[in-house]
């Protein structure tokens, strides 16, 4: 049946200004490579395995269209015709559906995908951005700061909220669970919030800077809207969503409670590799802050290129632009840099994504010699080194706390 694929390729094809425009990468499994690009244009539009007695004029029109083939790259125009308004699931079933199942292909990779504005206008975007986010926490002139209290899981609330207190009047800006923290039995999620809150209070009077807390509100969808009216209720400006496990249905919903509530989504990218890593098959991360920024998340993780997360620094880059660069009505995210972070690296994160970036160290700070409060204000040590120009080791010279961390760190990127 490859003649009936065959339709669906036409090199040369200029694609509409309003149609969404698709790479994928394509490894064909004993077919030719136009059969296999016409197989994966066919399976995410109108086609089938077989040609069929009856398909009208109006409905061929909505065959997707293989208009570039370059190695083993394909470029694919959809009309904006198959896709429904505002519905993030319904596209990726679409685009990145069964095609991924197809025998005739060893492997599949969707690397991008264009939006033309006729798509996007349905969609909000975030509801802060970047310049939201630094209004909030009233800092215009450096990265912002995060921590995660190590051990991830395990604290109980009280112990939880003193590792915050000592973080934040350290001089960490914003506290965050990490992507397993919910609420467990030794830690649920109501004490947590009351514990953390309240001395987030203290350390605001001690420090005479904003200080905020990304919780995990992570959960069935009813309960998650719940859990953000509790973090509203608490005065609270943010939550943090684990995106990718939670599903783009939930955080558009989330989206919408969040407007309502008045607060900043944080989101955290848990088990993006199972599908972003394997440079063959699967999605592209790039993709996947591309559909979170549609959605409206206002920070996003997207790795360090120094620290211990796959990503190479040009790749990490690359997403950061994503995030930041003019998209029609969307409003720019922040990109968070994180996963195996210390004071020693802060340099090659500035160098790499200038001062709108979220830097969060976890064991960078808590790790320190002297411990948590000693960890924070070594980060932010480097972090005003670098703003100035001088190197970290000059700078340590008279700031005890980088000097402790360069001791037992240096430049170290971890694996």
């Amino acid at each position: 049946m490859s003649e009936w694929y065959l339709e669906f390729v036409r090199t040369g094809y200029e694609p509409k200004e309003n149609e969404l425009v698709c790479t994928f990468r394509v490894e064909p499994d004993g077919v030719s490579m136009e059969e296999a690009a016409g197989r994966v244009a066919s399976e995410s539009s109108v086609g089938t395995w077989t040609t069929l007695t009856k398909l009208p004029n109006r409905i061929r029109d909505l065959m997707a269209k293989v208009f570039e083939i370059d190695g083993d790259l394909i470029r694919v125009a959809y009309p904006i015709d198959l896709f429904e308004e505002g519905n993030i699931p319904q596209l990726l079933s679409s685009i990145a559906g069964n095609v991924f199942g197809m025998r005739a292909l060893k492997n599949l990779r969707l690397e991008d995908v264009e939006f033309p504005e006729e798509y996007v206008k349905h969609f909000k975007g975030p509801q802060f951005g970047i310049d939201g986010v630094r209004r909030r926490l009233k800092i215009r002139d450096r990265p912002l700061t995060a921590t995660v209290p190590k051990p991830k899981v395990g604290f109980d609330a009280d112990e939880y909220a003193e590792v915050a207190l000592n973080a934040w009047t350290g001089g960490i800006d914003l506290v965050k669970d990490d992507e397993n923290l919910t609420s467990q039995s030794f830690i649920r999620f109501e004490k947590r919030l009351e514990k953390v809150m309240k001395v987030r209070d203290r350390a605001e009077n001690e420090t005479g800077e904003k200080k905020s807390y990304l919780v995990n509100i992570t959960a069935e969808c009813e309960e998650m809207k719940r859990r953000a009216k509790l973090v509203a209720d608490h005065g609270n400006e943010f939550v943090m969503v684990d995106i990718i496990t939670a599903g783009w249905s939930a955080l558009q919903t989330i989206r919408e409670v969040c407007e309502d509530l008045d607060l900043a989504i944080h989101a955290h990218r848990a088990m993006h590799a199972a599908f972003t890593r394997n440079p063959k098959h699967g999605i592209s991360f790039g993709v996947i802050v591309k559909i979170a920024r549609l959605v409206g998340v206002d920070n996003i993780h997207v790795g360090t290129g120094v620290g211990k997360m796959a990503g190479k620094a040009e790749e990490v880059k690359g997403y950061a632009d994503l995030c930041r660069k003019e998209w029609f009505h969307l409003k720019p995210v922040f990109p968070v840099s994180s996963g195996g972070l210390h004071p020693g690296l802060i340099p090659d994160v500035m160098k790499l994504f200038g001062k709108d970036v979220i830097i969060q160290a976890g064991g960078g700070v808590h790790g320190h010699p002297d411990g948590t409060y000693a960890g924070a204000k070594a980060l932010r040590q480097a972090i005003d080194a670098t703003l100035k120009g001088i190197s970290l080791e000059e700078y340590a010279e008279d700031h005890e706390e980088l000097r402790k961390a360069l001791e037992k760190w240096g430049h170290l990127k971890p694996k």
